[in-house]
């Protein structure tokens, strides 16, 4: 009997999983509550609706973000929009003949595993509930979508908000913007917003490696891949080298300097922040100290007015859907192998749930491919998932700064790498082909 597989989700990972499990013969559903393939690439101006901004292009190049089963068009540019990537994700699902297995409209509540290793989803869809019984659970809800909040001491009369309703950038016109994080959402927001603002001031708590969309006119992690294959310091010192040489030291630009090697944090893809800045419509600043009213009072002791504060302060992971103390990867460390499988359950999986210096789809489809593989019987994880998890948690691709936005970090190469060995070796010979 063929098993039935519940997925959560139909973003980019979801549809990825979804396409690999009826590949293998299996029964699948999934639960969906937009009303379209795509997850947060499918652009809505309702506040409180997880999507990209009105002028949002990927910043990873369209050939290392492409699915190797679906590669995107070759009239794409090398950075595509999100109308673009929408428009591929929809293509994919429907190339694939996704949609007849989607129930859009849906919110996952509840899901349970019973004694008999079942799972028991509870949804709910135009205010009817429902209960499913499914032989193995998908995760795909996704780790951007629920803002994580600063907080400090004081009050602010303006407006506080998160990158997370930020949508169209008219809503800054004529305002005096404060934009707190040196991420991609921060650098993208402070930059839209100073085309439209009276003033845009940017607020950094610790230095951020920024690095451009080019380098000797090649996609960025083009020219990384280049020399991916020199040791780990060699090529932290030679790119951090190149980016030096691209744009100087942060410190030119009145910007606290990073606080270890590229690669300590996330970097921050962005052409324009620096070029922004030197052109006097950014305003750097030092972290925040307290807030007073519409006064906001910095740590160097400096101050400024603002009508409207945006936090662009990451994300909580969080399954909803759970209870939490049976699985919240909100805190600390993401115990999965490979990122996706879990020590003890054998019937879940979790595809997405990791932030690859890279793209993140490329990496979604490959352990796809691995849940279907066992789920049909093809592949058998195996004993020892225990110590393979401390192993990956001991000797991470990078050692990052102790924040819960480096919790899910893997490189992008070394991840696919050890994805691609649990993989059949034609499947490595094609990889090689398409990249």
């Amino acid at each position: 009997m063929s098993k039935n597989v519940c997925v959560i989700g139909a973003g980019p990972s979801g549809i990825t999983a979804a396409k690999n499990l009826l590949d293998e013969g299996l029964n699948v559903v999934v639960f969906d509550l937009g009303d379209e393939v795509g997850g947060n690439w499918v652009f809505n101006e309702k506040i409180g609706h997880s999507s990209v901004f009105e002028t949002t292009h990927i910043i990873s190049s369209r050939t290392l973000s492409e699915y190797a089963d679906y590669p995107m068009p070759l009239n794409y540019p090398d950075y595509p929009s999100h109308v673009q990537l929408a428009k591929y994700f929809q293509n994919y699902a429907a190339h694939f003949k996704l949609y007849p297995f989607i129930q859009f409209g849906t919110l996952v509540k509840h899901c349970e595993l019973t004694s008999n290793n079942k799972w028991l989803v509870v949804t709910e869809k135009n205010g009817v509930t429902t209960e499913n019984y499914f032989d193995a659970l998908v995760v795909c809800n996704g780790h951007h979508w629920l803002p994580r909040m600063p907080k400090y001491e004081g009050h602010f009369n303006g407006a506080f908000i998160h990158s997370h309703d930020v949508k169209k950038f008219s809503m800054f016109s004529g305002k005096r913007v404060l934009v707190i994080g040196g991420g991609n959402s921060a650098c993208d927001v402070a930059v839209e917003s100073s085309r439209v603002g009276a003033s845009v001031d940017i607020s950094w708590r610790r230095g951020y490696w920024i690095a451009p969309k080019f380098i000797m006119g090649k996609p960025a992690d083009v020219f990384s891949t280049k020399i991916n294959w020199l040791p780990r310091r060699i090529w932290q010192f030679v790119s951090g080298l190149s980016l030096y040489f691209r744009n100087g030291r942060n410190s030119d630009y009145g910007l606290p300097e990073p606080e270890g090697p590229l690669g300590f944090h996330h970097p921050t893809i962005n052409e324009d922040l620096f070029f922004t800045i030197r052109h006097g419509k950014i305003k750097p600043r030092a972290d925040i100290d307290s807030l007073n009213g519409n006064e906001v009072v910095f740590k160097d002791g400096t101050k400024g007015e603002y009508d409207i504060i945006v936090a662009c302060t990451g994300y909580i992971i969080t399954h909803p859907f759970f209870n939490k103390n049976f699985i919240d990867y909100s805190e600390g460390e993401v115990p999965l192998w490979l990122r996706m499988i879990h020590p003890t359950i054998n019937n879940i999986y979790f595809i997405g749930l990791f932030q690859p210096l890279g793209c993140i789809w490329p990496g979604s489809e490959l352990q796809s491919k691995i849940m279907a593989r066992e789920l049909s019987g093809k592949w058998t994880r195996p004993n020892n998932i225990d110590k393979r998890i401390e192993q990956e948690i001991k000797h991470p691709d990078f050692k990052q700064i102790n924040t819960p936005r480096h919790t899910i970090t893997v490189d992008f190469h070394r991840f696919k790498n050890r994805l691609l060995k649990q993989l059949p070796s034609n499947y490595i010979q094609n990889e090689a082909r398409n990249y």
